[in-house]
């Protein structure tokens, strides 16, 4: 159990056997009353975001999530296998629990994967990730003064726009959060 009054950012908690992880939190003394804690909740699970007020020093359950550095192996249709580094256990995930990340993920990526006993949270993939171009038109000479950006198809399927100097074969490194082009590498 923990005090509402030791609420940090970024801290999970059990309210009605959903897990919650704390967004904001604001402790609040008024002249006349008793001290209170406002709070943004975010369900875990689901992703929406409430707002709840807890009375001052209340208890709430506090959830342990665990996070395992995992490495991905294959694809099987709608399932995504991967592999512990330390036991070498093999676990299969739905394209659901990944979210966006799905069309990041080339066979050997790195991931931390949130655990919850034996539930499966979520997914994080690398902030940036090295990737081939496989079609792409080609640019024009001379077209550069405009900033303009074309399609490119990278070797996972993802479509991201690029500068037009970009040709098939460069491998690009791309940010997984808002799937932007950084560089050439």
């Amino acid at each position: 159990m923990i005090s509402v009054n030791d609420f940090r950012t970024g801290i999970t908690i059990q309210i009605d056997n959903d897990l919650f992880q704390v967004v904001e939190f604001l402790h609040v003394k008024p002249g006349k009353g008793s001290a209170f804690v406002r709070s943004k909740l975010k369900n875990v699970r689901t992703g929406y975001v409430v707002e709840k007020t807890f009375r001052g020093g209340e208890k709430v359950q506090s959830a342990f999530i665990e996070t395992r550095r995992m490495q991905f192996l294959y694809r099987n249709d709608d399932e995504f296998n991967f592999m512990d580094n330390e036991n070498f256990e093999q676990i299969a995930v739905t394209a659901a629990q990944i979210g966006d990340g799905v069309k990041w993920l080339k066979d050997g990526t790195e991931c931390d994967l949130k655990f919850h006993g034996t539930e499966i949270l979520g997914v994080e993939l690398p902030n940036f990730m090295e990737l081939e171009v496989t079609q792409t038109d080609p640019g024009f000479k001379g077209d550069t003064a405009t900033g303009a950006v074309k399609p490119a198809t990278l070797e996972t399927g993802a479509v991201v726009n690029v500068p037009l100097f970009v040709e098939i074969g460069d491998r690009l490194q791309i940010d997984t959060r808002t799937g932007d082009y950084l560089r050439r590498v």
